[in-house]
């Protein structure tokens, strides 16, 4: 069975900002519906921390938490790994999929990044306060496709742009 594609999928605030107090710090329904469109069927790879974010298992995906407590309890149904390669591995031979998505936080984004092939990212267009950053990364040697723009309205207070990266073979990623 061919390895899978590495897929990044995240939001952040002009900023860098990814969180505060462990949650997402904007509510933007448009762009949860694009994440749950992009993932649906494919296995989510996520730390400890993102998990405690929702602390329940994401329908139609296979759930992986990563974490180096061996006696970590999520609810029923996701699984846990103490590394990304186990996790990666775990998802692949559990569901064939062609593509597994890593979905946070900070950590992993940045340990697999390096690995992955596309990296789906969504820009809030505004400075958000937050205690959880992901630095900016220049994708100039990657394919960049903007797949959506949507403004402010009365149910979502900040704009935001999608765009899905492609890596480029024997391309690379610089942080800004």
């Amino acid at each position: 069975m061919p390895s899978p594609h590495i897929a990044l999928i995240y939001a952040r605030a002009e900023n860098g900002c990814i969180g505060k107090h462990g949650k997402i710090p904007w509510h933007l329904p448009a762009d949860f519906a694009h994440f749950k469109r992009t993932t649906m069927g494919k296995p989510i790879l996520m730390g400890r921390k993102t998990y405690e974010d929702h602390k329940t298992r994401l329908p139609g995906r296979l759930n992986v938490v990563i974490t180096r407590s061996r006696d970590y309890q999520p609810v029923n149904g996701v699984r846990v790994c103490h590394s990304l390669e186990d996790a990666i591995d775990l998802a692949h031979r559990q569901t064939g999929s062609d593509v597994v998505f890593i979905i946070g936080g900070t950590l992993f984004f940045n340990a697999a990044l390096p690995m992955a092939s596309h990296v789906y990212e969504t820009v809030v267009h505004a400075d958000i306060e937050g205690d959880a950053f992901l630095k900016a990364y220049d994708f100039s040697n990657w394919k960049t496709e903007t797949l959506f723009e949507h403004p402010t309205d009365e149910r979502h207070a900040h704009a935001f742009t999608v765009y899905h990266h492609c890596r480029r073979p024997n391309s690379s990623f610089i942080e800004v």
